[in-house]
């Protein structure tokens, strides 16, 4: 599951996208609108996350269908929100291996319906796990299935999710509910152009 970034307000996206000095190879979003992923038109920054707390990573999917619509969940918490699928990585799992296994475990997504593509974006934030305060570094990958592929009743673990909703591009980017991640919009933009990121995209929020 996803949990929200603290210390940061729903509507702080970052909704352009740059080429950064965050390191080699990742991008990072910034709060300017740049015509296509990768190109080097407004300042970047950095993630404003704590380094040196304990890291917990995970791997979430931005899974399109046939007409480039997204499959977020939906979570009550903090006055809910909407989110991609995925979690944390099991001890020795694959980024790619976790993708595929949180689908199944939250939508019933056999791993064999599954086009599992590049790593679009990677997102860091600091959240509580328990009682213990971690940076958790999002990895998300490109994905196809077909909403057929989706079976709930078969999921094992859907945790806390409310439902379950394909959303469009234009739905998106009008909506007035919290969708995380903040940039989601143009990811999927820039894929159903055919622009894919030559670097994995930081995004913030």
């Amino acid at each position: 599951m996803t949990t929200p970034p603290r210390g940061l307000h729903p509507r702080q996206a970052l909704a352009g996208l740059s080429c950064g000095r965050g390191g080699p190879g990742l991008w990072l979003a910034d709060q300017t609108r740049s015509p296509l992923i990768g190109t080097c038109a407004v300042r970047c920054q950095t993630d404003g996350v704590n380094a040196s707390l304990p890291l917990r990573e995970a791997a979430r999917a931005v899974l399109l269908d046939a007409d480039h619509r997204v499959l977020l969940l939906r979570y009550a918490e903090h006055g809910g929100y909407w989110a991609t699928p995925g979690g944390s990585l099991e001890e020795g799992e694959t980024h790619a291996a976790a993708t595929l296994r949180e689908l199944s475990e939250e939508l019933g997504i056999s791993p064999t319906s599954v086009q599992l593509g590049m790593q679009l974006a990677q997102r860091s934030t600091e959240q509580l796990v328990g009682e213990r305060e971690v940076r958790q570094v999002e990895r998300y990958f490109l994905a196809h299935a077909s909403p057929a592929d989706v079976h709930v009743d078969q999921a094992t673990q859907r945790d806390n999710i409310q439902t379950h909703r394909w959303w469009t591009l234009g739905e998106l980017r009008s909506t007035r509910e919290t969708v995380y991640p903040a940039g989601l919009a143009d990811l999927i933009a820039a894929v159903a152009d055919g622009r894919h990121p030559e670097r994995p995209v930081i995004l913030a929020g």
